[in-house]
């Protein structure tokens, strides 16, 4: 299977196009930079296409799936997928925007009609969370109501702040009756134990709102990440100024700084960077908590998103339609990456709901 990266000289795309490498895939990196796109095709010994997203479907002739590496992918996802579905060639992508995995969800349709498949989100946001909401939902089949959390320490790549920045102004959302419900980031708190004691969670809007949702089918969803107390009131106080990220202007003008100014991840983390999730659902008399610990964001996104294209260059027939990754894969893909031992299931309770505290 022939795959191209698009957007590969990015901090993410260029470590996943090394490791597709490394691991025997056939890879053309491309995006829209001439200059760095042909410059690391050079480094890698590999060809190297220039194309704006919305030019992309001449360089697809001879492509079978595109993997999506530019953020934000409120900016690409939608003429890169169209490029995609015109060429009939598979498209993924390592978005953790839950606007994205919204709209791709929209071309199923056409996307089965094509006879590919769409499936975002093969990074860190979602693969983990997605993975071990399926196996929740394996646990608790009736489960009515979902909750899942993240604790992280690891630093944030300029691509990340990026996107942050793009979204900031436009609140969070929660999964309510099956229908998306917005809500103001951080407007809710509840305790959260990730494996060491009881951490406050605050509300925000990770893309499992909606691939949690497409995936299990419950359909109350609400998504948190670990954060101090004094964040929350942080978030409470300065609600007015996320709403000055809505200016366009503004917002590129930060985003500006961002690429020029704060510096990437290194490439070799940490241990104390590692991940813990959490997740807990209810059918409304029992409920189910499951954890998993994973490596830092960026490098288990790299190896899952190298790990799907083997998975997909192995299958004898593509799926077609929007796909989540534990839909495409299963609940248990994620056990098959490095550094991540397997879920820690608490016992059944009963009578209880993951409510907020």
């Amino acid at each position: 299977m022939k795959t191209l990266v698009y957007g590969a000289y990015g901090y993410t795309g260029e470590r996943i196009a090394s490791e597709a490498l490394d691991r025997g895939l056939d890879v053309v990196v491309a995006g829209r930079n001439g200059t760095k796109t042909r410059g690391l095709g050079i480094e890698l010994g590999v060809e190297s296409r220039v194309a704006d997203p919305g030019e992309l479907a001449p360089e697809l002739e001879d492509i079978d799936a595109v993997l999506n590496c530019a953020g934000p992918f409120t900016r690409t996802a939608e003429p890169v997928v169209d490029a995609c579905l015109d060429t009939e060639t598979a498209y993924l992508d390592i978005t953790g925007e839950l606007p994205v995995v919204e709209a791709l969800a929209e071309r199923d349709r056409d996307a089965e009609t094509a006879g590919v498949p769409v499936l975002p989100a093969v990074g860190f946001d979602v693969v983990p969370t997605d993975c071990l909401a399926c196996h929740l939902h394996d646990r608790l089949p009736g489960a009515e109501s979902l909750a899942l959390g993240v604790e992280t320490r690891a630093d944030l790549s300029r691509g990340t702040l990026e996107t942050v920045l793009e979204h900031a102004a436009g609140g969070g959302s929660i999964r309510q009756n099956g229908a998306l419900e917005s809500v103001a980031v951080g407007e809710r708190t509840r305790k959260i134990d990730f494996g060491n004691g009881p951490r406050t969670g605050l509300l925000a809007p990770l893309a499992d709102v909606a691939t949690a949702y497409y995936t299990t089918g419950v359909p109350n969803i609400e998504t948190y990440v670990a954060a101090p107390d004094s964040a929350a009131r942080a978030l409470r106080v300065g609600q007015p100024l996320l709403s000055l990220l809505g200016f366009r202007p503004l917002r590129r003008t930060l985003q500006r700084a961002v690429k020029a100014l704060a510096a990437d991840p290194p490439t070799q983390p940490a241990e104390r960077d590692r991940v813990s999730v959490w997740g807990a659902v209810t059918d409304g008399n029992q409920t189910a908590v499951s954890r998993l610990e994973t490596p830092e964001p960026y490098s288990l996104t790299v190896d899952a998103a190298t790990t799907v294209l083997e998975r997909l260059d192995g299958m004898p027939e593509l799926p077609a339609g929007f796909e989540t990754p534990a839909v495409a894969l299963d609940a248990e893909f994620v056990l098959d990456l490095d550094g991540v031992e397997g879920f820690h299931d608490e016992a059944l309770r009963e009578g209880e709901r993951p409510g907020l505290e």
